[in-house]
């Protein structure tokens, strides 16, 4: 008879517990000319379809920070709850008749959490409301953020670094991830700057001047100014060696952003507005004129993974609140989640905090993560979760990392910490469970010690 999943589980844990072994020298190795304690690492190793002991298993029940190896929680989680085909629906309203082109009354835009309402997509919106004969908006433009109950998160509380887009906080009304991107592209004695989205009240410089052939820190070589979130400027200039390049900036008013970005795309397609585009509510009872709909979240958990997409890590967990209590809470969020841990993995869930793994105080053994992967790998999902993986040495944030190929791995990174967990093929073919996790002030002097132990896994070495 098959044992009961929790008690299963809980009789894996022993196994990992109690398998206390050293590490491979490799990477006593690494370690050693890191100058970093044993301690500072939690690994195992252990056979994808869990078929014999664990091959590797050091403080395997350490409690550590995972960084954005959580996300590999909430994206298993959200496919096994809101299933791989699951998509947002962004509705549009309308509380007045259209009239020779004129929309007399009020345009409401809902939003339901989706993670990709890009630029692109906003467009495609805003031409839908020009598609219903609508050129002209004689009330306002009301945007409702109602669905997420999210606290005001100061963007540059974390690290320190408020115009990066990955601290953009979530909304339910997520539009272009609160950032634009600012395109450089060399002409003659001058580069061209291209902004995307148009945000309404916002002033850019058309062009900054050319200062040199080289390019080097192209960034820093601009000093841009954003302390005026209405008006940029740039006291330097752009490398002609540079080529075209683009920078994604968090803008500096996120509570500003929506609004700003469906003004000036609405004017920028030729649309008029006699009002103002405000934040509100639908009117209850109101029905929608057409919604719009997001990627698939087996497409949406591919951006999340690869390129370790906090902003919409936290907009999928909260997608899972959001199917118990509406408005979503983070604290929704995390009760969902834990419930389905506890039934799914059996035992006590992880430290889970936003979703995301953006978060100090977020913790996870690596014997519940290799227990999580193993559980993956074994569901019909499998193909989805495993393709949303970084592929070693070719895509995603993994693309630095030495076993080209032969792995599909989550990285995480933050101060003090670095980690990998994922698949790796060895060299007999048998799939390897693999996670590793530094948890030091040195953390990225780490780096050299998880490569090792990708390769002694890779190569089947004992």
């Amino acid at each position: 008879m098959p044992l009961h999943r929790p008690i299963a589980a809980a009789l894996l844990m022993i196994a990992f517990v109690c398998r206390a072994q050293a590490l491979p020298p490799v990477v006593e190795a690494a370690l050693a000319r890191a100058k970093l304690p044993r301690d500072a690492l939690a690994a195992v190793v252990v056979d994808a379809q869990g078929k014999s002991p664990p091959r590797l298993s050091f403080r395997a029940d350490a409690s550590m920070n995972p960084a954005s190896i959580a996300k590999l929680t909430t994206t298993f989680a959200a496919l096994e709850l809101l299933g791989p085909a699951y998509t947002w629906r962004t509705p549009v309203f309308l509380d007045g008749p259209i009239d020779n082109g004129v929309l007399q009354g009020n345009l409401y835009i809902q939003g339901q959490g989706d993670p990709k309402l890009v630029a692109e997509r906003l467009w495609l919106l805003l031409r839908r409301v020009q598609g219903l004969g609508i050129r002209t908006i004689a009330g306002d433009i009301v945007l409702d953020h109602g669905m997420f109950e999210v606290p005001p998160q100061d963007p540059g509380a974390f690290d320190g670094e408020p115009l990066r887009p990955y601290n953009a906080s979530p909304d339910a009304l997520l539009l272009n991830f609160k950032s634009v991107v600012m395109t450089f592209t060399p002409a003659g004695s001058r580069a061209m700057l291209h902004v995307e989205p148009p945000l309404a009240g916002v002033q850019f410089p058309s062009d900054v001047p050319i200062t040199g052939n080289g390019c080097g820190d192209w960034r820093g070589a601009l000093q841009a100014d954003f302390t005026n979130a209405a008006r940029v400027r740039f006291a330097g200039g752009y490398g002609a060696g540079c080529g075209e390049r683009n920078w994604p900036v968090a803008y500096a008013d996120p509570a500003g952003y929506a609004a700003r970005a469906v003004a000036g795309m609405w004017q920028h397609i030729g649309g008029s507005l006699k009002g103002q585009v405000r934040d509100g509510r639908v009117p209850a009872g109101l029905l929608p004129a057409f919604e719009v709909t997001s990627p698939a979240l087996a497409e949406v958990i591919r951006d999340i993974n690869k390129y370790s997409n906090n902003v919409m890590a936290q907009q999928v967990f909260l997608t899972i609140g959001l199917q118990r209590s509406n408005p979503a809470t983070f604290e929704g969020a995390r009760d969902a989640v834990r419930a389905w841990w506890r039934g799914r993995m059996g035992g006590d869930p992880p430290a889970i905090q936003n979703g995301s793994g953006l978060a100090r105080d977020e913790r996870i053994t690596a014997a519940q993560l290799a227990h999580l992967l193993q559980a993956a790998w074994a569901s019909p999902l499998m193909p989805e979760f495993v393709s949303s993986l970084p592929l070693a040495g070719i895509d995603g944030t993994a693309r630095r990392l030495d076993a080209r190929g032969s792995a599909h791995l989550k990285t995480g990174s933050l101060r003090d910490v670095r980690g990998v967990a994922g698949y790796v093929e060895g060299a007999d073919g048998r799939r390897w469970v693999l996670v590793a996790i530094a948890n030091h002030p040195e953390a990225s002097a780490a780096q050299g010690a998880i490569d090792a132990l990708i390769a002694w896994t890779a190569q089947g070495e004992k």
